[in-house]
C-alpha cells in the first residue's frame, strides 16, 4: 500500500499545515542570530520535539527546518561546508515526525541578497545554490518543495527551476510575502502585484501558490488577501499560512496576539474563499494548529470529505 501524493490527496479535501519554527526555535534557546539550521544536528530532538508537537495538533504537512539553507545564508555562519549535512539532516527529522501519513514540505526560504541588476547574483548562480539544497532536502525525504517568503517573482520562478531539474515530478510550492500599500494594495516588498507574483508562480510550473509571514498584516487582511490569490490562481491550489495576528514590539521582544479561536474562526473564512491548505507562521505555536486543524475537519465533514488521510495502491 502506497501513500497518495501530495496532489492526489488535494484534490479530495483541505489540509492542515503547521506552524511557526524560528519563533518555537528562539522559545527554545535559540539567540538572534545563530544559526537555528545547526539544532538539526546539535540539538535534533528539540527541532523533533517541535514538529511532534505541530504533527500531534493535526498538521497534514511538516516543514523542514531549513529556511536558511541556501549557501549563501550558510556563508554568513561559515557553514557553507555544510550545505548538504545540514539540509539532509532537516528533512530526516521532518520525515519522522511525519510519520507515513504525512507530507514532509522540504523549505526553502529567499536566498539572501538580490538578483542582478540589484544584486550581482547571476539567475544561474541562483539556481545551483537552490539546486544543491532542494537535492540535500529531497535525498532527506522531502515530499514537496516549499519556496517561501519570496518577494522577487524572478528568485521564485529559479527556484521552481531548480526542484523540477532535481525531480520533475515534486509538487512545488510558492508562497509570498506581500505587504498593504497606503491605498490599501497587497504588494511583495518588490513592489509586486498580488496578480503578477501568482501567475509568474503558476506559468513556471508552481502546482500550489499563495502567502505568508505578511508584513504588519492582521487576520482580516490575509482574508482579503486568499480572496485575491484564489482569483488569479487558475489550477493551482493555494495555501496560506497567517502570521499569529499583526506583530508589536515591546522592549526587546516580538509578539503576536492572535488567539487559537481567532485563528480557527480567520481558518473557516479562508477556506469559504476557496484556500485549501492553512498554516501558521511566525507567532504560531501547536495550540494555534490545533485549532486550524479542528477548523479544516469541520469543514470537510460538513462537504462530506475524509477527515484522515488514507492509503491507495
Amino acid at each position: 500500500m502506497a501513500r497518495r501524493d501530495l496532489l492526489s490527496e488535494l484534490a479530495t479535501r483541505r489540509l492542515c499545515c503547521d506552524g511557526a519554527m524560528g519563533t518555537q526555535l528562539l522559545a527554545l534557546g535559540l539567540k538572534g542570530g545563530e544559526c537555528g539550521m545547526l539544532w538539526n544536528v546539535d540539538r535534533p530532538a528539540d527541532v523533533r520535539a517541535i514538529q511532534d508537537a505541530y504533527r500531534s495538533a493535526g498538521s497534514d504537512l511538516i516543514t523542514t527546518n531549513s529556511f536558511g539553507g541556501s549557501s549563501y545564508m550558510l556563508n554568513r555562519h561559515g557553514l557553507v561546508h555544510r550545505v548538504e549535512e545540514l539540509n539532509q539532516a532537516a528533512a530526516q527529522i521532518a520525515h519522522a515526525a511525519a510519520g507515513e501519513t504525512g507530507w514532509v514540505l522540504g523549505d526553502v526560504g529567499p536566498f539572501g541578497d538580490f538578483l542582478e541588476p540589484l544584486g550581482e547574483t547571476t539567475p544561474d548562480q541562483l539556481r545551483d545554490m537552490f539546486h544543491m539544497q532542494i537535492e540535500a532536502l529531497l535525498a532527506g525525504g522531502a515530499d514537496a518543495i516549499l519556496l517561501e517568503t519570496m518577494s522577487d517573482p524572478a528568485e521564485a520562478v529559479v527556484g521552481i527551476e531548480a526542484a523540477k531539474a532535481s525531480n520533475p515530478s515534486v509538487p512545488v510550492i510558492v508562497t509570498y510575502a506581500f505587504q498593504k500599500t497606503a491605498s490599501d494594495v497587497f504588494r511583495t516588498m518588490m513592489g509586486t502585484s498580488v496578480k503578477e507574483a501568482i501567475q509568474q508562480a503558476t506559468d513556471s510550473g508552481a502546482q500550489i501558490v499563495g502567502a505568508n509571514c505578511g508584513t504588519q498584516l492582521d487576520l482580516k487582511d490575509y482574508v482579503e488577501l486568499a480572496k485575491q490569490i484564489v482569483a488569479v490562481a487558475d489550477h493551482a491550489h493555494v495555501i496560506v499560512q497567517p502570521n499569529g495576528g499583526s506583530p508589536r514590539t515591546e522592549g526587546d521582544g516580538t509578539f503576536y496576539d492572535a488567539t487559537p479561536e481567532q485563528m480557527a474562526a480567520t481558518t473557516l473564512q479562508l477556506l469559504a474563499a476557496g484556500v485549501k491548505i492553512v498554516g501558521g507562521c511566525c507567532g504560531t505555536a501547536s495550540e494555534h494548529i490545533s485549532a486550524i486543524n479542528r477548523a479544516i475537519k469541520s469543514v470537510n465533514a460538513a462537504h462530506g470529505l475524509r477527515s484522515k488521510t488514507t492509503l491507495s495502491n
